[in-house]
């Protein structure tokens, strides 16, 4: 079984979509075995992530700007590419350090996640984007 989650995003951040990820899960009927999720887009990132203090994704968020500026930033001026906006190759920095694709256990039909555990969508652009995921069941 397969699907294609469409998130909308509003530029850098984290967007949860747990809740999107479970109905469609518990919708197949689908009991026991794995869920693989993989973003479709170079410059975004999907994680597993605490949900409980929304300070955990406003932190994560300000760490991975320090880590990597925008390219307008002095240290970044070894850059090349750098046509598509002074946010563009960071992105696609941050896409090559974290997760493009998630490997969730499905247990009785639910992802088998932790307590605090929600799935994100890490937006790396600055301008809205649709994004999409692909997800499979096996």
């Amino acid at each position: 079984m397969q699907h294609d989650f469409r998130i909308p995003t509003r530029g850098q951040g984290l967007y949860e979509f747990t809740r999107e990820v479970k109905a469609w899960v518990s919708a197949t009927g689908f009991q026991d075995g794995l869920l693989t999720m993989f973003v479709r887009h170079t410059s975004c990132s999907l994680l597993i992530q605490e949900n409980a203090d929304p300070e955990v994704q406003g932190d994560l968020s300000a760490f991975f700007a320090r880590l990597v500026p925008p390219s307008s930033d002095p240290s970044m001026g070894y850059l090349r590419h750098t046509y598509e906006g002074p946010d563009d190759m960071p992105a696609h920095i941050k896409a090559a350090m974290m997760p493009v694709s998630l490997s969730i256990p499905v247990r009785s039909g639910a992802p088998a996640l932790g307590t605090w555990q929600g799935i994100y969508l890490f937006e790396h652009r600055d301008a809205p984007h649709q994004r999409q995921v692909a997800a499979h069941l096996s």
